[in-house]
């Protein structure tokens, strides 16, 4: 009996899709508590464990429909209910308009997932689509709709803290949940075998970081999330006119990348030596490049 069929191994994922869904409900109980610190905190580890399921199903070679509808379930009540609820009571109860906004929020959120649902069995997408998500993804997304609460905790109050601002702020994050904008899928990045070391010291780094100073962390998070946005906008549009790039690894990515470049700017490659080429014939073939006859060299101009 192989791993994968094992009953026990089976049930681990679907698990760690129930203590998301335990994490999401329980950032709601601190919502409603008028804490949230604890709701932020709540909706971060249901973050970390919807990172964990669906790559552990995967490995494990684990994945079944039960465990795709109950992961969107959960991601529904963890990144759609609790955010809204959160921002809600900390600073839009008071408001007009505060409800409706909240309601717009979630439902984006819900439409987001049933979207995600529907194109991970589309057959007609080009290969390199599976490196980005269309929109941005749900856990991404409630971590920086909570964005105002974060720099109130951190900052104390300011104008991201006023309820215009923060229901705009909600507003712009539905958006960007049904919105069609690429961004970067971790799950396809490659990391090459001599950036391994840097990469575990960076790890490391970013744990002590979280450990000390983590609302901080979250907010630097945060903050590079947004800022990666047009970079990957920018590459899902090259790699849409670049078919030969779909299938190479990065490197071969990065050499298409600089010889489009220099062709667009009219650049020529540069010009390589060879070694024990008579010094003669390099200065002929420099000025047949350059459109100009090479003129007859004297023998004194051959000596170095």
């Amino acid at each position: 009996m192989t791993m994968a069929r094992t009953p026990g191994v089976r049930l681990l994922p679907n698990a760690i899709t129930i203590l998301a869904l335990c994490a999401g409900l329980s950032a709601v109980m601190f919502a409603l508590r008028g804490q949230p610190t604890g709701a932020v905190a709540a909706t971060a580890v249901a973050a970390l464990l919807d990172g964990l399921d669906g790559r552990l199903a995967r490995l494990l070679d684990a994945t079944s429909k039960i465990g795709a509808e109950l992961d969107s379930l959960s991601d529904n009540v963890a990144f759609g209910v609790a955010p809204a609820l959160t921002l809600y009571v900390w600073g839009l109860h008071g408001t007009k308009y505060g409800w409706a906004v909240a309601l717009i929020y979630a439902v984006c959120m819900t439409l987001r997932l049933a979207r995600f649902n529907t194109l991970l069995d589309d057959p007609d997408q080009p290969p390199f689509t599976k490196e980005f998500f269309v929109g941005v993804p749900a856990p991404a997304g409630a971590l920086l709709v909570l964005l105002p609460v974060v720099l109130t905790l951190e900052i104390r109050d300011g104008w991201w803290s006023s309820e215009p601002a923060v229901m705009v702020w909600m507003l712009v994050c539905a958006g960007l949940l049904i919105s069609r904008v690429p961004t970067l899928s971790l799950k396809t990045i490659k990391v090459a075998p001599r950036a391994m070391a840097p990469l575990l010291v960076g790890v490391g780094v970013l744990a002590a970081a979280v450990i000390l100073y983590p609302v901080v962390a979250l907010i630097a998070a945060m903050v590079l999330y947004l800022l990666h946005i047009p970079y990957a906008a920018y590459r899902y549009r090259w790699l849409a006119r670049h078919p030969e790039a779909w299938d190479v690894p990065p490197k071969e990515r990065r050499a298409i990348r600089r010889a489009h470049s220099r062709r667009r700017l009219g650049l020529r490659p540069p010009l390589r030596r060879a070694a024990g080429t008579p010094r003669t014939v390099r200065l002929a073939r420099l000025s047949r490049r350059n459109g100009r006859p090479g003129r007859q060299r004297r023998p004194e101009d051959l000596v170095d």
